[in-house]
């Protein structure tokens, strides 16, 4: 093991490495010995010159990155350990060579004890997108490690971190292939297909994170009629019509996700009462005659920062008071939050207002979250990023 960087906690400031929180502020940092460059390995210790912890510098507000909290060499024997464990948990979730679901996250950062890497599997493609310099600069491992785990079976490894790293330092990220040149596929979630864009599409292509919240909205959708704003490729409304639903409008203010919608419904029917709308939410909301049985809000995050959470608080509040005036009686309601900076309580008390003065009555049936291939590390809350309510409005 070579010397390594050493950074010194103030007095006090080490109670939240004590709890194993994977992230150290520079406000915590007293002094570093050794002159680290961003995404250098780095150990932690306390005031007392007592070991901590050890994992990935970069110059920010979140200084490190924590790996592992006992004094480990990290190397490309850790990397396999690390992502092995991420892949046989995938595995017993029945994720991994599955006919039904040929898409999952098999990383999700924190979640996976692996801070500032997110690895999406698209039925033989994946798609990495890097947050912190530490992890960026060891591709390559991560890359062996894949084809280890996986073997043949990849065709494409697609990095998609130009616009998630912070462009410090040496480092100047672009959007690459570091196996193969494919940009899309088709995959299956719950026996539907679904056209995939990594290049093109937001995120690393699709919102895998809502698959278990779409399968619940298909239980719910038969005869009704069905809005599904902010759409981007139609997931929702794809379930929504193998559930039933009398007719379905899918929204988005994006002409390319209203394109995605269509070519995601014609996938999968023949003949459907579908319409595909490139309009901004709160205008379609406030000029539309119909009364839709069942509503689907599932908007970008409103608030990346805390210093944006009350502009945040007061959008979702306005957004679903639109829905509770609209919904016909009977309707349900599926609204959802991806902001991190946004806790379950604040978006629940902002749907409340909503619900107060649009005057309805308002019942809570199901409580919602990220599926369990976006696992939450216990000590890290802040990975409990999506937030959901069924509602049953009368």
């Amino acid at each position: 093991m070579g010397k390594r960087s050493r950074a010194i906690l103030k007095s006090g400031k080490d109670q939240s490495v004590m709890r194993r929180h994977p992230w150290i502020f520079s406000g915590a940092i007293k002094k570093i010995y050794g002159t680290p460059a961003e995404g250098d390995i780095i150990e932690v210790y306390n005031n007392k010159d007592e070991f901590l912890a050890v994992g990935h510098y970069q110059i920010g507000t979140i200084t490190i990155r924590i790996l592992e909290f006992c004094n480990k060499e990290i190397n490309d024997s850790f990397w396999f350990e690390k992502i092995s464990e991420a892949y046989k948990l995938r595995k017993t979730l029945g994720l991994i060579d599955s006919d039904h679901t040929t898409v999952y996250r098999l990383v999700n950062a924190e979640g996976d004890n692996l801070p500032g890497l997110i690895i999406d599997w698209y039925d033989g493609n994946i798609v990495m997108q890097i947050h912190s310099i530490g992890m960026y600069k060891v591709r390559k491992s991560i890359l062996s490690v894949l084809q280890k785990l996986y073997g043949e079976k990849i065709t494409v490894l697609y990095d998609k971190s130009e616009n998630t790293l912070p462009f410090k330092g040496s480092v100047q990220p672009k959007n690459e292939f570091l196996l193969g040149n494919r940009k899309s596929t088709v995959v299956i979630e719950n026996g539907l297909k679904f056209n995939i864009d990594w290049v093109d599409g937001q995120k690393t292509g699709f919102f895998i994170d809502q698959r278990e919240n779409r399968h619940l909205l298909m239980k719910y959708s038969n005869n009704r009629s069905v809005l599904n704003m902010f759409c981007y490729t139609g997931g929702f409304s794809v379930y929504a019509v193998q559930g039933g639903a009398k007719l379905v409008h899918s929204v988005d203010s994006s002409a390319k996700a209203i394109d995605l919608v269509n070519q995601n419904i014609n996938l999968n029917y023949t003949d459907t009462d579908h319409k595909a709308i490139v309009d901004d939410a709160f205008a379609y909301m406030e000029g539309t005659r119909n009364r839709y049985d069942l509503i689907i809000l599932d908007p970008p995050a409103f608030a990346k920062h805390q210093n944006v959470l009350h502009n945040a608080l007061q959008g979702y509040k306005r957004l679903n008071q639109k829905a509770f005036e609209q919904i016909g009686s009977e309707g349900l309601l599926f609204t959802f939050s991806c902001s991190q900076s946004v806790s379950k309580e604040n978006f629940r008390k902002s749907v409340f207002a909503a619900a107060a003065n649009a005057k309805r009555n308002v019942r809570i049936l199901h409580q919602l979250t990220q599926p369990s291939d976006h696992p939450v590390n216990l000590y890290h809350p802040e990975g409990e990023y999506l937030k959901g309510l069924v509602l049953y409005v009368s």
